[in-house]
């Protein structure tokens, strides 16, 4: 069982004891503690603030909890039920609420839940300001509303008709050419959300589609995360053929990945490349990544003219740095784009109405885009953690390894990352899972596993 509190939220499996899991006194203590932050950073008299869930089954419970603490802190709550991630983070800001709190684990197994907490802009809080709400948290000094001051609660559910009105009115969201197109897709969406606003986004732009496991139950057909391995099903789809693109979304519909229509696999990796080659082919700018993205986003970015900038991994932080470079278009290479232009957070529907955009306007194929992009191979590996795991030792004695060789630059502003002229590889803690990840890039997959195997192997002698 585990409950893990960082810049991505508070996140934990359901059941067991406080403290250790996500459990209804923890998520009253820790939704209270937020409350109280936000109450601190305002000065409104009257606070309001959205809750969004996602399809999880523990969604009901979370949610129940969450609004009662809220109303019993004095605020005003938006519920707008079954929500994505970037509906419930433009909601915040269309509703002029004070705050939000998004009820997913994202890309988790099913026994996860979290809460996810946001800023008046519908933003991630910042890692002082989520540091805050934790002390708040650890001291427990809370004043809940007497019985004439109590929040109100109403439900809206008109939020995902808004969002995907907002999207298709972006400037470089091609709508007509999109229904010129006549594009057929199949979409994965993971007995979660996306079942529920796809169909109706899809509609809207006059695409012909069908759904994969679009019962919004929390009943999810396969591993969450949009990764190859886990996407064999509508991989199998395509190779029948009939459809020109394959899109798969996670639970909270904040990350993205394409299906060739050849049934081959775009690349995670890629489509935040091929949006911000698109952005870009109109749009002169810098762009971001986290450090575990791929490099074909710099070589693009240079191509334009541009400059890139790598920040540490988490939404906040690559947020963070576009504001302070002015980029254009940026985001994660595990399919989250970030279009300014929008709003700064991750949003699948984004993603889909820029990445098809680009495939209507130059009337090729999604294997035929893919072509045109540099290719990198990049591994994702992972390590479980141990109870007696000393992380910042294993990161001191990786940068050591390094430290005297003159082809090897080393990061370690999340973690480590060591650059190599050909390659690279980067060891991390992750902010969702009790796992440090090992993610390497070469121009094989062969030269990326060995990369990667060589620092796992410092991580498993020191495990010993």
């Amino acid at each position: 069982m585990s409950l893990i509190k960082s810049i991505s939220g508070i996140r934990g499996t359901i059941g067991g004891p406080t403290g250790d899991t996500l459990n209804p006194l923890d998520i009253v203590k820790f939704t209270t503690a937020y409350a109280t932050f936000i109450k601190r950073k305002t000065s409104n008299s009257q606070l309001r603030i959205v809750v969004g869930r996602d399809g999880r089954i523990s969604g009901e419970m979370v949610k129940n909890v969450v609004c009662g603490t809220l109303m019993g802190m004095g605020c005003d709550v938006v519920n707008i039920g079954y929500a994505t991630t970037p509906t419930t983070e433009l909601a915040v800001r269309m509703a002029g609420a004070d705050g939000g709190i998004i009820i997913t684990a994202s890309h988790n197994p099913r026994q996860w839940n979290a809460l996810k907490l946001l800023n008046s802009e519908g933003e991630f809080l910042t890692a002082a300001d989520g540091a805050e709400v934790l002390d708040i948290a650890a001291c427990e000094d809370f004043d809940y509303a007497d019985v004439d001051h109590l929040g109100s609660h109403c439900e809206d559910d008109s939020y995902d008709q808004r969002h995907i009105d907002a999207v298709l009115q972006l400037q470089l969201a091609d709508v007509e050419a999109i229904r010129k197109r006549r594009f057929r897709v199949c979409a994965d969406t993971i007995n979660s959300v996306g079942g529920r606003i796809l169909p109706r986004f899809f509609d809207a732009l006059g695409i012909s589609y069908e759904i994969l496991n679009g019962e919004c139950n929390g009943q999810f057909a396969h591993n969450p995360e949009p990764l190859e391995k886990n996407l064999q099903g509508i991989m199998d789809k395509m190779r029948q053929g009939g459809f020109d693109l394959g899109i798969v979304v996670d639970p909270d519909v904040d990350r993205l990945a394409f299906i060739c229509e050849n049934g081959m696999m775009f690349g995670e990796e890629y489509t935040l490349v091929s949006v911000a080659d698109y952005v870009l082919s109109h749009t002169a700018g810098n762009t971001v990544s986290n450090l575990s993205s791929t490099r074909a986003l710099r070589d693009v970015t240079e191509r334009y003219g541009g400059h890139y900038t790598a920040a540490a991994v988490g939404e906040v932080n690559v947020t963070t740095k576009m504001k302070e470079v002015g980029a254009v278009i940026g985001g994660e290479g595990n399919g989250g784009v970030i279009y300014p232009e929008s709003h700064y957070g991750r949003d699948a529907l984004v993603g889909i109405v820029l990445f098809l955009s680009s495939l209507a306007q130059k009337g090729c194929t999604a294997s035929e885009l893919r072509a045109t992009f540099p290719d990198y191979q990049i591994a994702k590996n992972r390590i479980d953690l141990t109870p007696d795991t000393d992380v910042d030792a294993i990161l001191v004695k990786v940068k050591e390894m390094f430290a005297h060789d003159p082809s090897a630059t080393v990061n370690d502003i999340d973690g480590v990352k060591i650059d190599f002229p050909d390659r690279w590889v980067h060891l991390r803690k992750s902010n969702t899972e009790p796992i440090i990840r090992v993610y390497s890039e070469a121009q094989t997959m062969a030269q990326a596993d060995e990369l990667a195997k060589r620092l796992m192997k410092v991580v498993y002698d020191m495990q010993e």
